[in-house]
């Protein structure tokens, strides 16, 4: 399946992060986890949400000049995010393409709302950690959800 926006319309239509689109500058297990069990919960119904890896932001807003992913370090990404997805349960897995935008390389991830919701990941990366947290969107920010949101 493929991703259904170009990463052109996520990084120049005037686009803001909000409960549909986060940035990051680069691969963080520990935040990236939660955004991404945090789009499959789809608490608004939405469709989930996109993540794009390559992209520092301030306020809101990619920062251009575009960083971009080093090449040399997208097959690592991936390969530790198919790992450490694999920790979300119920299983779920998000659709990851790598994209290239004016010469550099993204890693875009469109986390579509579950059918298993709701979702729950690892509240630390940690080998021991064995604490699970629910997470959702709201707004721009991943959030643990209060007594009424669950």
């Amino acid at each position: 399946m493929a991703i259904p926006i170009t990463i052109e319309k996520l990084l120049t239509e005037n686009v803001v992060e909000w409960a549909r689109i986060e940035f990051k500058e680069g691969w963080n297990p520990d935040t990236t986890l939660k955004t991404i069990s945090a789009f499959a919960n789809d608490i608004d119904n939405w469709g989930g949400g996109y993540l794009v890896i390559g992209v520092r932001e301030q306020d809101g807003r990619p920062q251009f000049p575009l960083q971009g992913v080093p090449a040399e370090k997208i097959d690592g990404y991936l390969k530790d995010m198919l790992n450490k997805c694999r920790r979300i349960q119920p299983e779920y897995m998000p659709i990851v393409e790598v994209a290239d935008y004016e010469g550099k390389k993204f890693i875009v991830v469109w986390a579509p709302g579950g059918n298993a919701r709701p979702y729950s990941s690892p509240k630390t990366m940690a080998k021991d950690s064995k604490e699970r947290i629910y997470y959702i969107r709201k707004m721009s920010s991943t959030i643990v959800p209060s007594e009424t949101e669950k």
